[in-house]
C-alpha cells in the first residue's frame, strides 16, 4: 500500500502570490510565445525523463528481487529499497485514500495557520528528498568512483527486545559512496530549504518520480487499468467538481510538482511566472508504463514493442493536455487525456499482435505471496 499525494493538474497561465501558476485563477501574467514554448517543452522532457530511466531500473530492480537481492545496486541495502507490489485491492482504495488525503490537506489549510503548515512539509519533505536523491544518484556515483577508492562499509541496526524475543528495527547498509551522495543531496536539500528556487524544487521532484516509477510495481495489467481508471475519476472530479484541489496546490509548498518559469528568457533563474506539471501525472502513468516494460522483457523477443507504444502514447496525451489547456484557458486534469492514451496504445498494438490475453495474463508476484506459496508445498505433503 502506498501512501496518497494530492496530484495537482496541469494550469493555465496564471500565478499565486508566490509566483506559481494555480489551478483555475485568473490569469495575471502573459507569457511570451517563446515563453510558452520553452516552459511547457521543459516540461514534458522532464517528465519523460523519470519515466524512462524509473522504467529500466524498475527492469534491474525486479530482477534483483527475483534473486533475493533487495539492494541491487543502488549501493543502500534495506527493505525500503525492495519494490512495493500493487495489488488490484490496493488499486481499488488508492482514489479514495488521495482524495482523503487531499480533502484532509484542504481542512488543515482552513483550519491551521498555512506557514506552519508549510514549515513541517517544508522539513518533512527535506528529509525524504535527501534520501530520494541519494537513492538516485548511487548507481551513477559507484561507476564514477574509481576502483582505487577507499570504499569502507558500515551498517545501521535498531533492535528491540533481547534474546529470544529480538526484533529487527532497521538494518541499514551502507558504504563510503552512499555517504557522498547523501552529502551531496544534503547541499541540495538545505538549499531547497532556505531557499525554495525552482531548481532544486525539480532536483528533488525527478528524484521523487524517478523512485516513484523504479519501486511501485503494478503486480499485473488489469490491476494497472483499476488504478488509472480510478484516478481518472479522481482527477476530474477534484479538478472540475470542487475548488479543494485549487485550494490546495495555491497552498501547498513541497516539490510535489515540477515547475519550469515562462519568464525565464527575461528574468533568468529569478524568474518567477511558472507553468508546473503533478508528479502524479508523471507517477501514475510511469508504473504503467514500467509494467510494460517488464512484459516486454518476459516475453523474451528482444523488443521493447509495448514500452514504446505506451511511451509515444504518455507524449501524446500530455502534449494533448497542453494543447487543449492553453486552447480553453482553463485547468485541465491531466490524467483525463493521459489514462486513456497510455491504456489505449498499448492495447491496440496487443490486438494487432493476437498477444492481448498474454499481455492480461502477465503477473508479478509480490514478496508476500511467494512465502506463502512455498509454506503451503510441505503442508500438501503432509497431508497426502
Amino acid at each position: 500500500m502506498t501512501e496518497a499525494e494530492p496530484v495537482p493538474a496541469a494550469v493555465p497561465n496564471a500565478t499565486d502570490s508566490n509566483g506559481t501558476e494555480v489551478l483555475n485563477a485568473t490569469a495575471k501574467f502573459v507569457a511570451t510565445p517563446e515563453g510558452t514554448a520553452l516552459a511547457y517543452g521543459s516540461l514534458v522532457v522532464m517528465a519523460l525523463l523519470p519515466i524512462f530511466f524509473g522504467a529500466l531500473r524498475s527492469v534491474t530492480c525486479s530482477k534483483s528481487k527475483e534473486l533475493g537481492d533487495g539492494g541491487y545496486d543502488s549501493g543502500f541495502r534495506n527493505s525500503a529499497d525492495a519494490p512495493e507490489t500493487i495489488t488490484s485491492r490496493d488499486a481499488a482504495r488508492f482514489p479514495i485514500i488521495a482524495s482523503c488525503t487531499l480533502f484532509g490537506l484542504y481542512l488543515f489549510f482552513k483550519v491551521f495557520s498555512q506557514e506552519y503548515i508549510n514549515l513541517l512539509l517544508s522539513v518533512y519533505f527535506f528529509v525524504l528528498g535527501v534520501l530520494a536523491l541519494a537513492h538516485t544518484m548511487s548507481p551513477a556515483m559507484s561507476r564514477i568512483f574509481p576502483e582505487s577508492f577507499p570504499n569502507k562499509q558500515y551498517q545501521l541496526l535498531f533492535t528491540q527486545g533481547s534474546g529470544e524475543s529480538k526484533e529487527e528495527i532497521v538494518n541499514y547498509e551502507f558504504d563510503t559512496k552512499n555517504l557522498v551522495c547523501l552529502l551531496i543531496s544534503s547541499v541540495v536539500g538545505v538549499w531547497y530549504l532556505l531557499k525554495k528556487h525552482w531548481i532544486a524544487n525539480n532536483v528533488f521532484g525527478l528524484a521523487f518520480a524517478l523512485n516513484g516509477v523504479e519501486l511501485l510495481h503494478l503486480n499485473n495489467v488489469s490491476t494497472g487499468c483499476i488504478l488509472l481508471g480510478g484516478l481518472f475519476i479522481y482527477d476530474v472530479f477534484w479538478v472540475f467538481g470542487t475548488n479543494v484541489m485549487v485550494t490546495v496546490a495555491k497552498s501547498f509548498e513541497a516539490p510535489i510538482k515540477l515547475v519550469f518559469p515562462q519568464d525565464l528568457l527575461e528574468k533568468g533563474l529569478e524568474a518567477s511566472n511558472f507553468a508546473m506539471l503533478g508528479l502524479g501525472d508523471i507517477v501514475i502513468p510511469g508504473i504503467f508504463i514500467a509494467l510494460l516494460l517488464r512484459f516486454d522483457v518476459s516475453l523474451k523477443k528482444n523488443s521493447r514493442t509495448y514500452f514504446y507504444s505506451s511511451f509515444l502514447a504518455y507524449i501524446f496525451g500530455l502534449g494533448l493536455t497542453i494543447f487543449v489547456m492553453h486552447t480553453f484557458k482553463h485547468a485541465q486534469p491531466a490524467l483525463l487525456y493521459l489514462v486513456p492514451a497510455c491504456v489505449g496504445f498499448p492495447v491496440v498494438v496487443a490486438l494487432c499482435k493476437g498477444e492481448l490475453t498474454e499481455m492480461f495474463r502477465y503477473e508479478e508476484s509480490s514478496e508476500e505471496e511467494e512465502p506463502k506459496e512455498e509454506s503451503s508445498e510441505p503442508e500438501k505433503k503432509k497431508d497426502q
